[in-house]
């Protein structure tokens, strides 16, 4: 017994050998392992590309108070105490005071709808009865006109527009993670294992479809238990994946050291409750649980397809049940120990994705044991079973049920003597 283990798991080696110098060795492999930044660089030249339209658009805008001249001191003193309550992206357009025409009402009208003047908003008329119009847009700069209106009011009555208060700011350096932190920790638990493992699992359909049509998994087979043609594929596939881990993940970790200090000060705030040390193994414990999960049933996938458009049509289900899974573990990342958390976390194929998160959540680590053999229980499953499943529904050499053979009836007819 021991010896077809020790026999079997060398075969699976060499499997692995092959796949992994075939996938590694090879120039295309360079521009895969590159191939995040090709996307990032995209993401960011269409990022910066909507962002400079939107900001175009932003700087163009303004919103019209029509005042007297003798009101209008205590209009722009008025809103620029309001603008310092704003943040960056919140603050309203820049504010014109104009002198009022023969007909007001025409003339904040005009403002917003001219093609030239990117107005959202105008007031007219007296402070105490303000009238204003806005665009299709310009809700919000309505809201902060109406408040302009009355806090300038109360200034004419007060007869100043200086600040009646001064506060003392203390800022104060939080040492605790809140449970948003540990929420927000939790989300990207889960969308990193389900980018990794939908982005390096698809390879494993790929090379499988693809030896099946060259005829050499019949090969391999012959020479091979089909378990360990499995299995190995699998650990050849999981090494060009725990290369790709690591390549971005070293680069990830310099990141924070370029990073603007707000930026940087802003991820300190998100933190798994197990630490990150702790939290950094349970993740690489759960990427390898969800990639040989994924990865095998993969490999079924593909190894029951014969043309690129049988697997197309194979990967998109697949596709469809994955997305399904992220739903239910990003449910499960921001309400840690609901319903849905524990379904999620008992469901062998989101299991890993969901256990990540509640490492993010919570302290304890007796769970993570428990889950981690519910899913190498299933990850053995998968295996045996795709195995078994391309052996007979592929292959045709499954063992199917033994028919006994008709003995050959005696000869009817006798020679004479």
């Amino acid at each position: 017994m021991a010896n077809n283990i020790g026999r079997g798991l060398r075969q699976a080696l060499t499997v692995a050998r092959r796949d992994f110098i075939a996938t590694v060795f090879t120039p295309t492999f360079l521009l895969f392992l590159l191939s995040p930044m090709f996307t990032i660089l995209f993401g960011a030249a269409g990022g910066f590309g909507a962002s400079s339209m939107a900001q175009g658009a932003a700087d163009r805008a303004r919103i019209v108070v029509i005042a007297a001249p003798d009101q209008a001191a205590a209009i722009v003193a008025t809103d620029r105490q309001l603008r310092q309550v704003f943040g960056r992206g919140d603050i309203p357009p820049p504010l014109d005071v104009v002198t009022p025409s023969n007909d007001p009402a025409a003339q904040a009208r005009a403002r917003v709808s001219s093609r030239d003047g990117d107005v959202d908003a105008a007031l007219y008329g007296p402070l105490e009865h303000p009238t204003i119009v806005y665009g299709g847009g310009g809700s919000n700069e309505a809201d902060y006109l109406a408040g302009l209106a009355e806090q300038a009011l109360r200034a004419q009555k007060l007869g100043s527009t200086a600040p009646l208060s001064a506060p003392t700011k203390t800022k104060i350096v939080r040492t605790v993670v809140t449970t948003s932190g540990h929420n927000a920790a939790a989300l990207f638990a889960v969308m990193a294992i389900f980018l990794l493992t939908l982005f390096l699992a698809g390879l494993t359909m790929g090379t499988m479809a693809e030896e099946r049509s060259n005829k050499v998994i019949e090969v391999l087979a012959a020479a091979v238990p089909l378990e360990s043609v499995f299995f190995g594929k699998l650990i050849g596939m999981f090494g060009v994946a725990l290369l790709f881990v690591g390549f971005w993940g070293t680069v990830a970790s310099q990141i924070t050291a370029i990073l603007p200090a707000g930026t940087a000060a802003a991820l300190a705030g998100v933190a798994p409750a197990v630490g990150k040390p702790v939290f950094a193994l349970l993740f690489l414990a759960y990427f390898v649980m969800s990639y040989l999960l994924i990865g095998a049933v993969y490999l079924i996938l593909g190894a029951q397809a014969s043309t690129q458009r049988e697997l197309q049509l194979m990967a998109l289900p697949m596709t469809v049940v994955q997305m399904a899974n992220v739903g239910m573990s990003t449910a499960a990342a921001g309400k840690p120990g609901s319903t849905i958390a524990w379904i999620a976390e008992i469901f062998p194929f989101s299991s890993p994705m969901a256990m990540a998160a509640h490492a993010a959540n919570s302290s304890a680590l007796w769970p993570h044991a428990v889950a981690i053999l519910w899913q190498l229980l299933w990850v053995s499953l998968v295996i045996s079973l795709g195995a078994r499943w391309f052996r007979r529904g592929v292959l045709k050499s499954g063992e199917g049920p033994k028919r006994k053979r008709k003995q050959p009836q005696p000869s009817s007819s006798s020679e004479s003597v």
